[in-house]
């Protein structure tokens, strides 16, 4: 046989395999892109559960529906049946659309109030659409909180007297909500202080924190009298998120680095 016999014949082995692995590959991605489309069945509110209304009594009043949503939209927690919540009732209102979820619901005994986790306090923060990431905070729910406002911020080289400048830096990471409050709207002000006719739909959203979280969050909120801060931003977390309030400020002196 031939040298040029033998280097046809590697040429389509190799033009072979190489076939071979693309199509494997291709095959990978599309099962993963089928996983994350497959559906699953979810319990979700069909008309608003008020705080307190006990599982079975929402059942009776058709309260739940099953459905069937995209996996990778599934939360947390999310559960597929009612027959867990018979005996429990509802921690806080629950709006038709939600996802139900286990953290929703607990003994009769704790409706006198949300049920706050040992060490903890409830405090409550109104925000609106884009501050609460378009709504889609919900009971359960872990999240990152940011701060905007002035920032102390050094001149070129360290040598230039410290100034402020406006600044973004993470405030707190992995805070729990543990209510949602219903939505409502407000009219927005201009910077000469008159109102404008758009309105912007808000939310008080209550998490449970420590007292020092607590006073970190109020400061930074913008509603104590010379604070340097402006207001708070909220960041969904997964468990796969990357945040760290070591990371520093993002101010403009360093926008585009």
């Amino acid at each position: 046989m031939g040298r040029r016999t033998l280097l046809l014949i590697a040429a389509l082995v190799v033009a072979a395999l190489g076939t071979g692995l693309v199509f494997l590959y291709a095959q990978n991605a599309q099962n993963n892109a089928k996983a994350g489309q497959a559906l699953v069945t979810v319990l979700v509110a069909k008309s608003k559960i008020e705080l307190g209304t006990s599982g079975a009594a929402a059942s009776s009043a058709g309260a739940f529906e099953q459905t069937q949503v995209a996996k990778d939209t599934v939360v947390p927690g999310a559960l597929s049946d009612a027959a867990p919540l018979a005996n429990l009732v509802a921690l806080v209102p629950v709006f038709p659309g939600q996802q139900i979820i286990g953290q929703q619901w607990g003994a009769a005994a704790t409706t006198g109030g949300l049920a706050v986790p040992a060490g903890k306090v409830a405090m409550s923060v109104q925000l609106g659409d884009p501050q609460r990431v378009a709504g889609f905070v919900t009971p359960g729910s872990t999240i990152a909180i940011f701060t905007f406002g002035n920032t102390a911020a050094s001149g070129a080289g360290g040598t230039a007297p410290t100034t402020t400048i406006p600044g973004v830096r993470l405030l707190l990471t992995d805070v729990d909500v543990i209510a949602v409050g219903p939505t409502t709207t407000v009219q927005s002000t201009g910077t000469t202080g008159q109102a404008q006719n758009q309105q912007v739909p808000t939310a008080i959203l209550t998490v449970a924190v420590s007292q020092a979280e607590a006073q970190k969050i109020i400061l930074a909120s913008g509603q104590v009298g010379g604070s340097p801060y402006a207001g708070l931003y909220l960041a969904l977390q997964t468990k796969d998120s990357k945040v760290t309030t070591a990371f520093p400020p993002t101010t403009s002196a360093n926008l585009f680095k």
